[in-house]
Protein backbone atom coordinates (compact mmCIF):
# COMPACT_ATOMS: atom_id res chain seq x y z
CA UNK A 1 0.00 0.00 0.00
CA UNK A 2 2.62 2.10 0.71
CA UNK A 3 4.27 1.71 -2.93
CA UNK A 4 0.89 2.54 -3.97
CA UNK A 5 0.61 5.93 -2.31
CA UNK A 6 4.48 6.83 -3.37
CA UNK A 7 3.60 6.20 -6.73
CA UNK A 8 0.51 8.08 -6.49
CA UNK A 9 2.29 11.21 -4.85
CA UNK A 10 4.84 11.14 -8.00
CA UNK A 11 2.01 11.20 -10.40
CA UNK A 12 0.68 14.01 -8.69
CA UNK A 13 3.76 16.17 -8.31
CA UNK A 14 4.37 15.23 -12.28
CA UNK A 15 0.92 16.54 -12.78
CA UNK A 16 1.55 19.83 -10.87
CA UNK A 17 4.48 20.40 -12.80
CA UNK A 18 3.44 20.34 -15.36
CA UNK A 19 0.52 22.32 -14.68
CA UNK A 20 2.50 25.32 -12.93
CA UNK A 21 4.14 25.32 -17.01
CA UNK A 22 1.01 25.53 -18.52
CA UNK A 23 -0.24 28.09 -15.62
CA UNK A 24 2.90 30.75 -16.70
CA UNK A 25 1.95 30.16 -20.40
CA UNK A 26 -1.95 31.27 -19.26
CA UNK A 27 -0.76 34.18 -17.79
CA UNK A 28 1.22 34.81 -20.38
CA UNK A 29 -1.67 34.80 -22.65
CA UNK A 30 -3.93 36.93 -20.59
CA UNK A 31 -1.97 39.59 -19.20
CA UNK A 32 -1.17 39.61 -23.59
CA UNK A 33 -5.78 40.36 -23.86
CA UNK A 34 -5.48 42.09 -21.01
CA UNK A 35 -2.81 44.89 -22.29
CA UNK A 36 -4.30 44.56 -26.26
CA UNK A 37 -1.55 42.23 -27.70
CA UNK A 38 -1.23 38.53 -28.44
CA UNK A 39 0.91 36.97 -25.80
CA UNK A 40 3.31 34.30 -27.18
CA UNK A 41 2.55 32.82 -30.35
CA UNK A 42 5.36 31.60 -32.28
CA UNK A 43 6.70 28.28 -30.60
CA UNK A 44 4.68 25.46 -31.75
CA UNK A 45 0.95 25.56 -32.32
CA UNK A 46 -0.57 28.95 -30.51
CA UNK A 47 2.55 29.12 -28.21
CA UNK A 48 1.82 25.78 -26.30
CA UNK A 49 5.58 24.84 -26.32
CA UNK A 50 6.56 28.53 -25.17
CA UNK A 51 7.18 26.95 -21.16
CA UNK A 52 9.42 23.93 -22.31
CA UNK A 53 11.28 26.49 -24.48
CA UNK A 54 11.62 28.50 -21.47
CA UNK A 55 12.33 25.90 -19.13
CA UNK A 56 15.29 24.54 -21.42
CA UNK A 57 16.60 28.33 -21.71
CA UNK A 58 16.73 28.97 -18.01
CA UNK A 59 18.25 25.33 -16.63
CA UNK A 60 21.16 25.92 -19.40
CA UNK A 61 22.10 29.32 -18.88
CA UNK A 62 25.31 29.94 -17.36
CA UNK A 63 25.22 29.36 -13.25
CA UNK A 64 26.60 32.19 -11.57
CA UNK A 65 27.73 32.70 -7.90
CA UNK A 66 28.07 36.16 -6.16
CA UNK A 67 31.96 35.89 -4.56
CA UNK A 68 30.68 37.12 -1.18
CA UNK A 69 27.34 34.99 -1.00
CA UNK A 70 27.34 32.46 1.85
CA UNK A 71 27.50 29.22 -0.38
CA UNK A 72 25.22 26.45 0.66
CA UNK A 73 21.93 28.40 1.83
CA UNK A 74 22.37 30.13 -1.10
CA UNK A 75 21.94 27.11 -3.14
CA UNK A 76 19.66 25.00 -0.96
CA UNK A 77 17.30 27.93 -0.62
CA UNK A 78 15.61 27.32 -4.28
CA UNK A 79 15.63 24.15 -3.76
CA UNK A 80 14.15 23.75 -0.39
CA UNK A 81 11.32 26.40 -1.21
CA UNK A 82 10.05 23.90 -4.35
CA UNK A 83 9.76 20.84 -2.15
CA UNK A 84 7.85 22.93 0.22
CA UNK A 85 5.76 23.90 -2.25
CA UNK A 86 5.43 20.22 -3.77
CA UNK A 87 4.97 18.77 -0.60
CA UNK A 88 2.19 20.57 0.52
CA UNK A 89 0.19 18.76 -1.96
CA UNK A 90 0.39 15.56 0.52
CA UNK A 91 -3.26 17.68 1.90
CA UNK A 92 -4.82 16.88 -1.55
CA UNK A 93 -7.99 14.63 -0.24
CA UNK A 94 -8.34 12.49 -2.45
CA UNK A 95 -11.99 10.50 -3.10
CA UNK A 96 -9.65 7.14 -3.56
CA UNK A 97 -8.55 6.68 -0.55
CA UNK A 98 -4.98 6.43 -1.56
CA UNK A 99 -3.50 9.33 0.44
CA UNK A 100 -5.56 10.81 3.17
CA UNK A 101 -4.64 11.74 6.94
CA UNK A 102 -6.70 13.57 9.28
CA UNK A 103 -4.60 16.06 10.20
CA UNK A 104 -4.24 17.94 6.64
CA UNK A 105 -5.33 21.28 7.97
CA UNK A 106 -2.13 21.76 10.83
CA UNK A 107 -0.01 19.80 8.37
CA UNK A 108 -0.92 23.12 5.40
CA UNK A 109 -0.60 25.31 8.27
CA UNK A 110 3.00 23.86 8.63
CA UNK A 111 4.15 24.31 5.58
CA UNK A 112 3.14 27.56 4.55
CA UNK A 113 4.92 28.88 7.55
CA UNK A 114 8.08 26.83 6.13
CA UNK A 115 8.07 29.24 3.21
CA UNK A 116 9.05 32.29 5.58
CA UNK A 117 12.40 30.48 6.14
CA UNK A 118 13.58 29.37 2.50
CA UNK A 119 12.59 33.21 1.21
CA UNK A 120 14.88 34.75 4.62
CA UNK A 121 18.03 32.40 3.74
CA UNK A 122 17.43 33.62 0.44
CA UNK A 123 17.88 37.14 1.10
CA UNK A 124 20.58 36.89 3.87
CA UNK A 125 22.59 34.14 1.94
CA UNK A 126 23.05 36.41 -1.26
CA UNK A 127 24.65 38.89 0.66
CA UNK A 128 23.57 41.91 -0.75
CA UNK A 129 21.08 45.06 0.74
CA UNK A 130 18.45 44.69 -2.14
CA UNK A 131 18.31 41.14 -1.42
CA UNK A 132 18.26 41.29 2.12
CA UNK A 133 15.79 43.80 2.38
CA UNK A 134 13.33 42.12 -0.11
CA UNK A 135 13.72 39.33 1.66
CA UNK A 136 12.83 41.49 5.12
CA UNK A 137 9.58 43.03 3.15
CA UNK A 138 8.43 39.22 1.77
CA UNK A 139 9.42 37.87 5.67
CA UNK A 140 7.02 40.45 7.03
CA UNK A 141 4.08 40.37 4.58
CA UNK A 142 3.79 36.68 4.67
CA UNK A 143 3.84 36.42 8.22
CA UNK A 144 0.97 39.07 8.88
CA UNK A 145 -1.25 37.58 6.26
CA UNK A 146 -0.46 34.26 7.62
CA UNK A 147 -2.43 35.08 10.55
CA UNK A 148 -5.79 36.41 9.05
CA UNK A 149 -5.14 33.04 6.92
CA UNK A 150 -5.01 30.14 9.76
CA UNK A 151 -7.92 32.07 11.55
CA UNK A 152 -10.04 32.02 8.78
CA UNK A 153 -9.05 28.21 8.45
CA UNK A 154 -9.52 27.87 12.35
CA UNK A 155 -12.90 29.41 11.58
CA UNK A 156 -14.13 26.36 8.89
CA UNK A 157 -12.46 23.84 11.33
CA UNK A 158 -15.04 24.65 14.18
CA UNK A 159 -17.74 24.64 11.47
CA UNK A 160 -17.07 21.26 9.77
CA UNK A 161 -15.72 19.84 13.40
CA UNK A 162 -12.34 17.85 12.13
CA UNK A 163 -9.20 18.52 10.40
CA UNK A 164 -9.48 16.59 7.62
CA UNK A 165 -9.82 18.74 4.32
CA UNK A 166 -11.69 15.74 2.90
CA UNK A 167 -14.55 16.90 5.33
CA UNK A 168 -15.26 20.55 3.40
CA UNK A 169 -16.43 18.26 0.30
CA UNK A 170 -18.47 16.08 2.33
CA UNK A 171 -20.23 19.23 3.77
CA UNK A 172 -20.80 21.14 0.64
CA UNK A 173 -22.54 18.66 -1.17
CA UNK A 174 -26.35 21.04 -1.16
CA UNK A 175 -24.57 24.34 -0.42
CA UNK A 176 -21.41 25.80 -0.78
CA UNK A 177 -19.39 27.93 2.20
CA UNK A 178 -19.12 30.73 -0.31
CA UNK A 179 -22.81 31.99 -0.39
CA UNK A 180 -22.83 32.39 3.29
CA UNK A 181 -19.46 33.39 4.37
CA UNK A 182 -18.44 35.47 1.18
CA UNK A 183 -16.67 38.02 3.37
CA UNK A 184 -14.57 35.59 4.59
CA UNK A 185 -13.91 34.29 1.13
CA UNK A 186 -12.74 37.51 -0.14
CA UNK A 187 -10.40 37.95 3.04
CA UNK A 188 -9.05 34.52 2.15
CA UNK A 189 -8.88 35.54 -1.53
CA UNK A 190 -6.54 38.32 -0.90
CA UNK A 191 -4.59 37.08 2.03
CA UNK A 192 -3.25 33.88 -0.61
CA UNK A 193 -2.54 36.90 -3.13
CA UNK A 194 -0.25 38.25 0.00
CA UNK A 195 0.86 34.39 0.76
CA UNK A 196 1.89 33.67 -2.87
CA UNK A 197 3.66 37.77 -3.39
CA UNK A 198 1.19 38.39 -5.75
CA UNK A 199 -0.24 41.43 -7.54
CA UNK A 200 -0.73 43.91 -5.66
CA UNK A 201 0.93 42.41 -2.67
CA UNK A 202 4.46 41.44 -4.71
CA UNK A 203 6.97 44.07 -2.30
CA UNK A 204 9.18 41.38 -2.55
CA UNK A 205 9.89 41.98 -6.12
CA UNK A 206 9.69 45.99 -6.00
CA UNK A 207 12.08 46.97 -9.10
CA UNK A 208 11.81 50.73 -9.00
CA UNK A 209 13.14 50.71 -5.08
CA UNK A 210 14.84 47.30 -4.37
CA UNK A 211 15.84 45.79 -8.14
CA UNK A 212 13.27 42.87 -7.53
CA UNK A 213 13.90 41.81 -4.60
CA UNK A 214 15.06 38.89 -2.51
CA UNK A 215 16.03 36.98 -5.67
CA UNK A 216 18.05 39.53 -7.20
CA UNK A 217 21.31 37.39 -7.02
CA UNK A 218 19.96 34.37 -8.70
CA UNK A 219 19.95 33.63 -11.99
CA UNK A 220 19.36 30.55 -14.25
CA UNK A 221 18.57 27.12 -12.26
CA UNK A 222 18.40 29.24 -8.80
CA UNK A 223 15.67 32.03 -10.41
CA UNK A 224 13.81 28.96 -12.51
CA UNK A 225 13.45 26.61 -8.63
CA UNK A 226 11.94 30.23 -7.18
CA UNK A 227 9.63 30.94 -9.93
CA UNK A 228 8.13 27.12 -10.37
CA UNK A 229 8.14 27.64 -6.18
CA UNK A 230 5.76 30.71 -6.40
CA UNK A 231 3.29 29.01 -9.47
CA UNK A 232 3.11 25.74 -7.67
CA UNK A 233 1.84 27.45 -4.40
CA UNK A 234 -0.40 29.61 -7.05
CA UNK A 235 -1.82 26.50 -7.94
CA UNK A 236 -2.32 25.18 -4.43
CA UNK A 237 -4.11 27.77 -3.16
CA UNK A 238 -6.30 28.00 -5.63
CA UNK A 239 -7.03 24.02 -5.55
CA UNK A 240 -7.69 25.10 -1.40
CA UNK A 241 -10.25 28.02 -2.18
CA UNK A 242 -11.88 25.48 -4.82
CA UNK A 243 -12.07 22.95 -2.12
CA UNK A 244 -12.88 25.54 1.06
CA UNK A 245 -15.71 27.06 -0.39
CA UNK A 246 -16.81 25.89 -3.66
CA UNK A 247 -17.06 22.41 -2.41
CA UNK A 248 -16.40 19.65 -5.17
CA UNK A 249 -15.41 16.01 -5.49
CA UNK A 250 -12.10 15.76 -6.78
CA UNK A 251 -13.18 12.94 -9.19
CA UNK A 252 -15.28 15.67 -10.70
CA UNK A 253 -14.21 17.45 -13.89
CA UNK A 254 -16.14 20.53 -12.86
CA UNK A 255 -13.81 20.81 -9.89
CA UNK A 256 -10.67 21.27 -11.75
CA UNK A 257 -12.67 23.77 -13.84
CA UNK A 258 -13.04 25.79 -10.88
CA UNK A 259 -9.85 25.80 -9.91
CA UNK A 260 -8.40 26.69 -13.06
CA UNK A 261 -11.14 29.85 -12.29
CA UNK A 262 -9.19 30.75 -8.84
CA UNK A 263 -6.17 30.28 -10.74
CA UNK A 264 -7.75 33.00 -13.67
CA UNK A 265 -8.80 35.59 -11.03
CA UNK A 266 -5.07 35.18 -9.70
CA UNK A 267 -4.03 36.08 -13.28
CA UNK A 268 -6.69 38.65 -13.66
CA UNK A 269 -5.93 40.41 -10.19
CA UNK A 270 -2.07 41.01 -11.70
CA UNK A 271 -3.18 42.08 -14.87
CA UNK A 272 -6.13 44.90 -13.11
CA UNK A 273 -4.48 46.04 -9.74
CA UNK A 274 -1.60 48.40 -9.39
CA UNK A 275 0.76 47.72 -6.63
CA UNK A 276 -0.42 48.44 -3.20
CA UNK A 277 1.58 51.70 -1.68
CA UNK A 278 3.59 49.78 1.60
CA UNK A 279 2.46 51.55 4.43
CA UNK A 280 -1.32 50.36 3.90
CA UNK A 281 -0.03 47.10 3.48
CA UNK A 282 0.11 46.50 6.95
CA UNK A 283 -2.56 48.24 8.17
CA UNK A 284 -4.99 46.03 5.60
CA UNK A 285 -3.61 42.95 7.25
CA UNK A 286 -4.16 43.73 11.08
CA UNK A 287 -6.72 46.43 11.31
CA UNK A 288 -8.94 45.53 8.56
CA UNK A 289 -8.93 41.46 7.82
CA UNK A 290 -7.85 40.83 11.47
CA UNK A 291 -10.96 42.12 12.91
CA UNK A 292 -13.62 40.48 10.59
CA UNK A 293 -11.19 36.70 10.79
CA UNK A 294 -11.79 37.16 14.51
CA UNK A 295 -15.59 38.05 14.68
CA UNK A 296 -16.09 35.26 12.26
CA UNK A 297 -14.43 32.86 14.44
CA UNK A 298 -16.74 33.75 17.62
CA UNK A 299 -19.97 33.70 15.45
CA UNK A 300 -19.36 30.03 14.45
CA UNK A 301 -17.85 29.14 17.82
CA UNK A 302 -20.98 30.43 19.02
CA UNK A 303 -23.20 28.76 16.48
CA UNK A 304 -21.47 25.40 17.35
CA UNK A 305 -21.77 25.92 21.27
CA UNK A 306 -25.28 26.19 20.65
CA UNK A 307 -26.09 23.27 17.92
CA UNK A 308 -23.95 21.19 20.66
CA UNK A 309 -26.31 22.49 23.87
CA UNK A 310 -29.53 21.77 21.42
CA UNK A 311 -28.21 18.53 20.77
CA UNK A 312 -28.51 17.64 24.57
Amino acid sequence: MSLVMVVNYLLLIICVLVGVAFVTLLERKILGYIQIRKGPNKVGFMGLLQPFADAVKLFTKEQTLPVMSNFLPYYLSPVFSLFVSLIVWLVMPYELGLMNFSMSTLFFLCCTSLGVYTTMSAGWASNSKYSLLGSLRAVAQTISYEVSLALILLSFIFLVGGFDLGLFSLYQRDLWLLWFTFPLAMIWFASCLAETNRTPFDFAEGESELVSGFNTEYSSGGFALIFMAEYASILFMSMLFSLIFLGGNLLNPLYYLKLVMVAFAFVWVRGTLPRFRYDKLMYLAWKSFLPVALNYLIFFMGVKSLCFVLML
